[in-house]
């Protein structure tokens, strides 16, 4: 492999390593916001 298939690996894992956590930190905070009382989100 060259050194340009390296830079793209690196670039691929770091974008699905970073996209992969956004995905669960969003389910997270939504499975979270059912735990909270309507009146008492500040979002809403």
């Amino acid at each position: 492999m060259n050194e340009a298939a390296y830079i793209a690996a690196a670039w691929i894992g770091t974008f699905g390593a970073v996209a992969a956590y956004a995905a669960w930190i969003i389910r997270r905070g939504r499975q979270a916001s059912e735990l909270v009382d309507e009146q008492d989100r500040r979002w809403m």
